[in-house]
Order: C-alpha cells, then structure tokens, then sequence
C-alpha cells in the first residue's frame, strides 16, 4: 500500500510556535546579546524543522511510502526512493503516528492530516500491528 504525504500547515505552525516559546524561554533566562542570539538560533531551527517535516519542502523530505508486509520503502521529495527498516518502537495516536527508522537513522512523524483519514487509519493499523486490515473471503464480491 502506498501512502502520499501532503503538508501539514497546523504541523508547520506547531513547530513554530514551540520554538518561538523556547526563543521566550531563552531571552527571560539569559538576558542580553547571549539570550537574543540564542532565541534567534531557536526561531531559525523551528523555521527549518517546519519547512522540511511538515510542509515537506526539503529535498530531503519524505513525500511518500509503500508499505510492503514489514517492509517499508520511502520516496523523497527528490525523487529518490530508499528501503528502510522501521524499529519497533513506534507511537500511534489519533492525532500523529512516528515510524523511527533504523537506516538510515531518523524518524518519520506522520500528523492525521498529512493523509485522507481512511489511510491514516490504515497506517495506524500497520503501526500497531505490524500488518494492514484485510477483507475476509466471505465479505468479497464474487
């Protein structure tokens, strides 16, 4: 089954806000030309967290994948296509799935509307359990 990914605005604006309030964080701690560089370095890495993970702009970035049994191959924006082995420690809920990927090392976050809901169930089905929902014999049309 292969999953497409779109944008994620609210991600993007999650990321921001977060950094923006660690950019807060650091000025009201270390007052000064310290506490402002450092907010300044926090506001540029949300800016970039949020343009690559969620509004999936980096060449790097993960536009789509194809789960095959366990198997799991990604596209990225680029175009290139990578196989990948998924750990086993993943978290699912009804808002984000994240699939941490052992090579290459990294980690996938993957928000409820990045994908139409019927796949994110799906791919929370495959997070969970390791395989995709079926339809039983009885239920196919003849």
């Amino acid at each position: 089954m292969r999953f497409k990914l779109v944008p994620s605005p609210r991600l993007a604006l999650a990321i921001v806000a977060l950094h923006a309030a660690a950019a807060a964080c650091s000025v009201a701690v270390l007052p000064g030309l310290a506490g402002a560089a450092l907010a300044a370095g926090f506001l540029a890495l949300g800016l970039a967290a949020a343009w690559s993970r969620a509004l999936l702009r980096s060449p790097v970035s993960v536009r789509a994948f194809e789960i095959a049994g366990p198997e799991l191959a990604i596209e990225l924006a680029s175009g290139d296509r990578i196989a990948v082995q998924v750990g086993e420690r993943r978290y699912v809920s009804r808002l984000a799935v994240t699939l941490p990927l052992r090579r290459p090392w990294r980690t996938i976050l993957v928000s409820a509307d990045m994908l139409p809901a019927d796949d994110f169930r799906r791919l929370r089905i495959w997070a969970l359990w390791g395989r995709l929902p079926g339809v039983a014999a009885a239920q196919l049309p003849a």
